[in-house]
């Protein structure tokens, strides 16, 4: 008589998103680019069980859903997480935009060029998640890879400093718009948050963690759209005393003209004044004299209130610390947990077998 013993496979989490990933596929009728469709994996082992489960009852791959497969092929493939609740192809069109925010081209779509569209994870010690997400132009994603906050602006001073042209193929400017775009998803001292200029508005959908650069950006889209006169008017009733009132009109009479000087052919030109006004010495400074007679908890709720009004140009939520990050797997840095899932399938028993 023999012993046979049966091995108890386990599903990692990792092999777990890589065979929903080739499950969902198989769901819309489509292949993963080769090798991957050939070779071995969690991925194929989906791809096959879901093209034996839904034959030819598939649904229709749009163009957000080819991005946001290709997004999970790209993420899987290097361990990055991706939050699947709020992260859909619905959420990745409310993120498109026609010219890249940090070098301002016009974004082309699979040309394999420097202005081709892709999506970064603007915050890198987080994975692909709700609020963390923006489209930019790959020359830009590729040259902020990992660095953040402190060190576009490091980047900033030495090309200024040493009179570069530019560090991986960003200018001064362009280096300054990604620190901006940093600052937004990292908390901050009240001081130094407020001390930003808002070199870049922030893109749709992504989570402002300072106060009062939520109430920077609140002031400043009010300028894209027109009625920005009597809602402002309306703004400064909210402001907590004569001093910040007084604040206020100084700062927003610095702005002002900056703006409407600028050509604004349209919307997007609109926008990049209301941005490159904020170049300006004098605007910043006044802006800081400002924020200083305010607290953050002040700036959250005088956001509120202005929402509340229906002041805003723009759709705004508040969301708790926890519920801001949740999905960004903060603490495996954005990367997948190496963990035990699942068992594949229950343990057989012993089984012994006569000769």
């Amino acid at each position: 008589m023999t012993t046979e013993l049966f091995a108890t496979p386990t599903l990692t989490t990792h092999e777990h998103i890589g065979f929903e990933l080739g499950w969902d596929y198989a769901h819309y009728r489509l292949v993963p680019p080769a090798p991957y469709a050939q070779e071995p994996s969690p991925l194929r082992n989906g791809l096959l069980a879901g093209q034996a489960a839904f034959g030819a009852r598939t649904l229709q791959p749009t163009r957000a859903v080819r991005k946001w497969l290709q997004l999970r092929l790209h993420a899987w493939l290097r361990g990055r997480s991706v939050e699947l609740v709020q992260v859909t192809p619905h959420y990745l069109e409310q993120l498109e935009v026609s010219h890249c925010p940090i070098t301002r081209v016009a974004l082309s779509t699979a040309t394999q060029d420097s202005s081709d569209a892709s999506i970064d994870r603007v915050r890198n010690d987080a994975g692909y998640a709700a609020g963390n997400l923006v489209v930019m132009s790959t020359k830009a994603n590729h040259a902020k890879a990992g660095y953040g906050f402190r060190d576009a602006l490091q980047f900033v001073r030495q090309i200024e400093n040493g009179r570069l042209g530019g560090i991986d193929g960003l200018t001064a400017a362009q280096w300054s718009r990604v620190a901006v775009l940093c600052s937004f998803v990292e908390p901050l001292p009240h001081e130094v948050a407020s001390a930003l200029p808002m070199l870049v508005l922030p893109p749709n959908r992504l989570r402002l963690f300072n106060p009062v650069q939520a109430l920077q950006a609140f002031i400043s889209q009010q300028l894209l759209s027109p009625g920005w006169s009597q809602r402002l008017s309306r703004f400064e009733d909210l402001l907590p005393g004569k001093p910040a009132r007084r604040a206020f009109l100084t700062f927003f009479h610095a702005l002002l003209p900056r703006v409407l000087e600028a050509s604004r052919r349209d919307s997007r030109q609109t926008r990049w004044a209301v941005e490159d006004a904020w170049r300006n010495p004098l605007v910043l400074k006044r802006w800081r004299a400002l924020a200083s007679l305010l607290t953050p908890a002040q700036c959250e709720s005088l956001v509120a209130k202005a929402m509340a009004k229906k002041l805003g140009t723009l759709r705004a939520e508040q969301v708790s610390d926890e519920q801001a990050t949740e999905g960004w797997n903060l603490a495996s840095r954005g990367y997948v947990p190496h963990a035990v899932l699942m068992k594949r399938k229950a343990a057989e028993p012993v089984q012994a077998s006569l000769l």
